[in-house]
């Protein structure tokens, strides 16, 4: 079909919604050359299935990865119809284009995480163009070519440093800090809500523009606009202004600008598209930048939504959405029965019992969602009051949702909203960015998910946010919380050293002595949040709290307050050791959630696995604390985590084996720099014959001498790594971002190396031939004995590296690190690694001090390794090959499937392996675990001795040796 025959046939076409919808979708298909829809599962049409209530399901058209589709008749309402697609777009996979069409008119959003949408509307006309249909065609074809440049943190970052040169360039010049911000809040307010048109389009930027180097003119103005937006009815020039207020207008203060301050505030209002700065991360960025007292730096790392949701999660989401589930039952049951019936007035109609009590049912949650209050006493520039509000709309919105197709009709309006969220904060700056960025967030998800938002006016009070100190009143006495149903947040962390010289030795005097008997001397500030929110619980002010505290809560002084909680309450949710971001600096950290919030039947969670009671010490093992397993100085530089690229570094194998050919000006072989490379799918899955370029610690002059790999970095890696952030990595744009020379060093002491994936569903090792690089997916340790290998693939190594491990992933694997997992672990007497490292000049395994046992272990750890590769590479299916470059190079063989068993070899994993751990498998494993046994002198050993039982032992041995000197 031409352009013209397609215009032609769709231009003012009389047909309805439904009788033209899948033709005018199969004819834009033939226009554009792809396919048309024909997979249930992957692109179809008519995606979902039909709702209880009527009406059709989630999509008119669907395409996995690509695209949701919804079309409707030509002049019909196509935000409705983008609602719908976002209502549904879980249900759609999340796709990342969103397109609503009327036949004349088709507009692609772009719904990609973390990226602000940007539309592309196409109308009929325009697909004579070639431009526009290849557009189109994207859509169908290559939906990344439609992602737009910058994600809304980059478009955040950049609005935060322009305003932050403002603000510190208005600072130098003498304007007091604290006015300086509060006027850049305002006018970033201004360009926003110009942007969503909230205010007349173009009001602000237009005002600065036709101010042009006239101060004088621009602050008048200024003031006038700003004075409108606080008062109900105001007026600009022409424009009728819609009330704001909420307090951000309440003070007007103009400081003094210059030509260069007004031709800044032009440029941000002009050039950045205001809708896309991102809530989750805007009052950090924000309050670095515009508060003088903010001591991090502008460029720091802001803690992910990720980190924060493991709080906001088990607090606000799961029992809320654990009520729903109940009340959408109860509606369910209803449903078969809804109708209506004939009122005692003529054509008078109303529902009948079953409906009635459906939508009883319904008002109910929404009543409850309405009263629910989630505190944070210590809420900063506002991210973790924003991310709680945007989980109670998102659970309403899902009510909403549910409750249409179980076919009731609830009222457009939201029930939730910024008076579900109150806040303390001590710094009055961060206090009213936090209303900022709660304002601008709930706006945002009210446009973007199809609801009204607030008006008349716009920005409702949010006197729940209060500047005030959460610890102390002015006249010394402890400050008072106000009631909430749970608390989310992140207090300041001050270690006891430090808070004197932080908040002065008046106020830590009068702090310790109010909290005496509750929050023992010499514990950090934080601890004093968990305390405060015990006592609430307590005093039945509260159901739950979720905290952040340094991992440092776990011991000490500070772990007495945690023992409080555990006498009083219970904790229900851990993470003991997570990353986070805290005043600029990576920390350490404790996610704690505690209370009664939830049913006595819902399990503890300790780093995302179900658990028993949950100790002060952050473990669940019963009497068993290894959170106090120390180092051991015996095991130290012996395991590694591989190196971290930071680019593509990694090249196919066809191109490496050329390279292998080519000869360098240095004289040397590009074997030298160019190796292969494992990572956790070539232990777990099947080994995928990757090839990487290493130049270690060369120079760029010696890096250059290896011509043709110096070249592809050049090509690949450069471009990139030149805009790294880091500045090493950006100067040193050839090398890894993160080389492992001491890796490297001991790998040259041994012929082959024992390897783990870091994170694997089951902790696994396997050998490596010295000349295959790790990568940073990789645990190694530096040894070639098999004495080594068997105690670490022992039941005991397992049990204690899962009970000091990480846990991540959807899956919840285990991640395997060399400081908590390997460092710790004590091996028995005479085969430690400090016993088993090799000599210099000692080619084979070293001899050891205990070398029966030794023996026995090796004995049976080879058995297990040469019956798993056995399973793996039958000699049946598999060829051992090696082209003459690998060889000469000194690489290991590689085992490639004999022609007919491609299918069935890539079915011997190891994960498969262990997944269905086969009796010979077991066996094998048993027979290791004996000869490790008697290596500690466990003479007693069964294989039905309790997992308590051998890490209590283990930990005995720990604690033995680190007390030990020498």
């Amino acid at each position: 079909m031409t352009p013209e025959q397609f215009i032609a046939a769709w231009k003012n076409n009389p047909l309805n919604e439904r009788a033209g919808a899948q033709q005018h979708f199969s004819d834009l298909c033939d226009l554009l050359g792809v396919d048309k829809p024909r997979d249930q599962d992957n692109y179809c049409f008519e995606r979902g299935a039909k709702k209880a209530g009527g009406g059709d399901g989630w999509a008119d058209v669907w395409k996995r990865g690509h695209f949701a589709w919804e079309n409707k008749k030509p002049g019909r309402d196509l935000n409705a119809a983008l609602k719908q697609l976002t209502d549904y777009a879980l249900h759609l996979d999340n796709p990342p284009l969103l397109v609503v069409c009327d036949r004349e008119r088709i507009v692609i959003h772009t719904a990609f995480t973390g990226y602000p949408d940007e539309p592309r509307e196409i109308r009929i006309e325009q697909l004579s163009e070639p431009e526009a249909r290849q557009t189109l065609k994207w859509a169908f074809t290559d939906p990344e070519k439609l992602r737009p440049e910058k994600s809304t943190a980059t478009i955040t970052a950049e609005a935060a440093g322009q305003f932050a040169q403002l603000a510190a360039a208005m600072r130098n010049r003498g304007e007091e800090g604290q006015k300086v911000a509060h006027f850049l809040v305002q006018c970033l307010f201004c360009m926003f809500a110009e942007d969503e048109t909230l205010l007349p389009a173009g009001i602000f930027t237009d005002l600065l523009r036709n101010a042009g180097s006239d101060t004088g003119k621009a602050a008048r103005r200024i003031e006038k606009l700003f004075t409108a937006m606080q008062k109900k009815g105001g007026d600009y020039g022409d424009h009728d202004i819609p009330w704001f207020n909420g307090g951000l207008f309440k003070n007007i203060e103009i400081p003094s600008l210059t030509a260069t301050d007004l031709h800044a505030l032009h440029r941000a209002a002009a050039d950045m598209d205001w809708r896309a700065i991102d809530p989750t991360i805007f009052g950090t960025l924000f309050e670095r930048g515009l508060d003088p007292a903010a001591r991090a730096p502008l460029g720091a790392h802001y803690t992910d939504t990720g980190t924060i949701a493991k709080l906001i999660q088990p607090l606000v989401c799961e029992p809320l959405a654990i009520e729903w589930q109940n009340t959408r039952r109860q509606i369910a049951e209803l449903a078969p029965k809804f109708g209506m019936v004939k009122g005692r007035k003529k054509n008078e109609y109303r529902p009948n019992d079953a409906l009635q009590s459906g939508n009883t049912l319904l008002q109910g949650f929404f009543n409850r969602i309405n009263a629910f209050r989630v505190l944070d006493p210590a809420c900063g520039s506002g991210n973790f009051l924003y991310l709680a509000l945007k989980a109670l709309r998102d659970i309403e919105k899902r009510a909403h949702i549910d409750a249409q197709e179980l076919g009731l009709q609830p009222e457009l309006a939201m029930h939730s909203g910024p008076h579900n969220i109150l806040g303390l904060e001590i710094n009055e700056f961060a206090a009213e960015l936090a209303r900022v960025t709660v304002w601008i967030g709930d706006i945002q998800w009210c446009r973007r998910n199809g609801y009204p938002h607030a008006i008349n006016p716009i920005l409702k009070p949010l006197d729940g946010i209060d500047h005030r100190d959460a610890l102390l009143n002015p006249d010394g006495s402890e400050a008072e919380w106000p009631t909430a149903d749970v608390i989310v947040g992140n207090p300041p962390f001050l270690g006891d050293k430090v808070m004197r010289s932080e908040l002065g030795d008046d106020y830590v005097e009068t702090l310790r002595k109010t909290y005496d008997c509750r929050v023992p001397g010499g514990a950090d500030l934080v601890t004093y949040w968990f305390e405060k929110a015990r006592g609430q619980i307590e005093a039945g002010k509260l159901q739950g709290a979720g905290l952040v505290a340094t991992n440092s809560i776990r011991g000490g002084a500070n772990r007495k307050v945690l023992e409080r909680i555990v006498d009083t309450t219970r904790i229900f949710e851990a993470w003991s050791d997570e990353e986070w971001v805290n005043d600029g600096a990576a920390v350490r950290v404790s996610l704690i959630g505690f209370g009664p919030i939830f049913p006595v039947d819902r399990k503890n969670q300790l780093e995302g696995l179900e658990v028993g009671p949950i100790h002060a010490d952050l473990t669940a093992t019963a009497g068993i604390n290894l959170i106090h397993a120390k180092k051991l100085a015996e095991n130290s530089k012996t395991s590694f985590i591989g190196p971290q690229k930071n680019g593509p570094f990694d090249v196919p194998f066809e191109i490496a084996m050329r390279w292998l050919n080519l000869p360098n000006p240095n004289g040397l072989s590009n074997a030298k720099v160019v190796t292969p490379t494992w990572n956790g799918l070539d232990i777990t899955r099947r080994p995928r014959n990757v090839w990487v370029i290493d130049f270690g610690t060369m120079s760029e002059g010696e890096a250059s001498l290896f011509e043709a790999p110096f070249d592809y970095v050049t090509k690949h890696v450069k471009p990139e790594r030149i805009k790294n952030r880091r500045q090493s990595r950006a100067e040193n744009w050839w090398l890894f971002g993160e080389p492992a020379p001491k890796l490297n060093a001991a790998l040259k002491t041994v012929p082959r190396y024992v390897a783990t994936s870091a994170v694997s569903k089951h902790r696994i090792f396997v050998w490596l031939p010295s000349a295959v690089s790790p990568d940073k997916a990789l645990v190694v340790v530096a040894r070639g004995d098999d004495a080594t290998f068997g105690i670490l693939h022992s039941r005991f190594h397992e049990l204690w590296s899962l009970s000091l491990c990480t846990w991540l992933g959807v899956g919840n694997d285990p991640r395997y690190t060399p400081t908590t997992c390997f460092e710790t672990f004590p091996f028995p007497a005479g085969l430690t690694p400090r016993d088993t490292a090799p000599k210099p000049g000692q080619a084979s395994p070293p001899c050891m001090a205990n070398e029966i046992v030794a023996a026995n272990i090796a004995a049976a750890a080879r058995r297990l390794n040469e019956l798993r590769e056995a399973w793996l590479n039958p000699a049946e299916w598999v060829d051992w090959v090696i082209t003459p470059e690998e060889e000469k190079a000194g690489f290991p063989k590689r085992p490639v499937a004999k022609p007919g068993h491609e299918a069935e070899l890539k079915k011997r994993t190891l994960t498969n392996l262990y997944n269905a751990r086969p009796a010979w498998l077991d066996i094998a494993h048993k027979e290791l675990d004996k000869a490790v046994a008697a290596a500690y002198g466990w003479n007693d050993y069964k294989a039905e001795m309790p997992d308590d039982e051998i890490l209590r032992r283990l930990l005995a041995l720990n604690l033995e040796r680190s007390t030990t000197k020498g």
